[in-house]
C-alpha cells in the first residue's frame, strides 16, 4: 500500500482491525477473564500495520483451532465479516471468506 494511503487513515483504520482482532483472540483463550487482561496493540507506525494484522490474525486462527465448535463457528463468522466490512480493504481487495 502507498505511504500517501497509509498516511490518509488506512494505517489508522488497519490498526484498529488489528486490535479487535487481537482482541477477539483474548476472549477465546481466556473466557473466564484471565490471561493478559486487556493488553492492547500497540501503535508501532504506519509501516507496521501489515504486519500487526497478520500478527492479530494468526492469533485469532490459533484461538479458534482451540476453542469448542460451538464457539469456534460464530466467531470465526464474526471475524470474517469484521474483516469483509473493514474500511481498509479497497472494495476489489476485500478478501473472500
Amino acid at each position: 500500500m502507498p505511504q500517501s494511503t497509509l498516511r490518509r487513515g488506512a494505517a489508522a483504520e488497519g490498526l484498529a482491525l488489528a486490535r479487535e482482532l487481537a482482541l477477539r483472540a483474548q476472549r477465546l483463550e481466556f473466557p473466564e477473564g484471565g490471561g493478559p487482561g486487556g493488553r492492547e496493540l500497540p501503535d508501532a507506525g504506519i509501516f507496521a500495520v501489515g504486519d500487526q494484522l497478520a500478527v492479530a490474525g494468526h492469533d485469532l486462527a490459533a484461538a479458534l483451532e482451540e476453542a469448542p465448535p460451538a464457539v469456534a463457528g460464530p466467531a470465526l463468522a464474526e471475524a470474517l465479516h469484521l474483516i469483509g466490512t473493514a474500511p481498509v480493504f479497497p472494495p476489489s481487495r476485500t478478501p473472500r471468506p
